[in-house]
């Protein structure tokens, strides 16, 4: 009976071990944000978890109180936010960026490629498959001649809420051209 609970214990321990260590691993662009964070030649903006929560307890001015709340509501389940842009070797970052971070997690949602080699890719990562509904990562990368842009909106991000704020806002024009005229 002692092996068997010591056995439980061990068991126990060496899960929790992995699972923190899991949450601890970067993923590829987390390493490629840290990689270029403190150099000179990046524009680096990192909102964290801490300031989403932060606008849970705000008002936001302006806004009908329906509004504000789909918003709040959206704003609560996000985890960060994070930006890096350069202007110095942009198509040589926007390569580097595809060799290293694995984009085949992601779905495309949209890409663009011009004739003058500019690259916009925007990729999407759901939660527990594309029927999920909730979005984990909306993932943005641009390069051409002019600069390069990683962007990448962390969370868990539901496309339920996300219709229900844009048809508030819809029917908010709507209403507002109606008094108009």
């Amino acid at each position: 009976m002692k092996l068997l609970k010591m056995m439980m214990v061990v068991l126990f321990v060496t899960a929790f071990t992995q699972v923190a260590q899991a949450q601890e691993t970067p993923n590829a662009i987390d390493k490629y944000f840290k990689q270029y964070v403190d150099d000179n030649n990046f524009t680096v903006v990192y909102i964290s978890p801490k300031m989403f929560q932060m606008l849970d307890k705000l008002k936001l001015d302006g806004m009908k109180d329906a509004d504000a709340n789909a918003v709040l509501d959206i704003a609560k389940d996000l985890r960060g936010l994070r930006i890096l842009t350069t202007e110095v070797n942009p198509k040589n970052y926007f390569k580097e960026a595809k060799a290293k971070i694995n984009t085949k997690e992601y779905e495309v949602l949209m890409t663009v490629r011009d004739h003058d080699g500019d690259n916009v890719e925007f990729l999407v990562k759901e939660e527990g498959g594309s029927d999920s509904g909730i979005i984990s990562e909306l993932l943005l990368l641009t390069g051409g001649d002019d600069e390069f842009v990683l962007i990448s909106f962390v969370g868990r991000i539901s496309l339920d809420k996300i219709a229900k704020l844009a048809h508030s806002i819809e029917k908010d024009d709507d209403d507002d051209k109606i008094r108009k005229q």
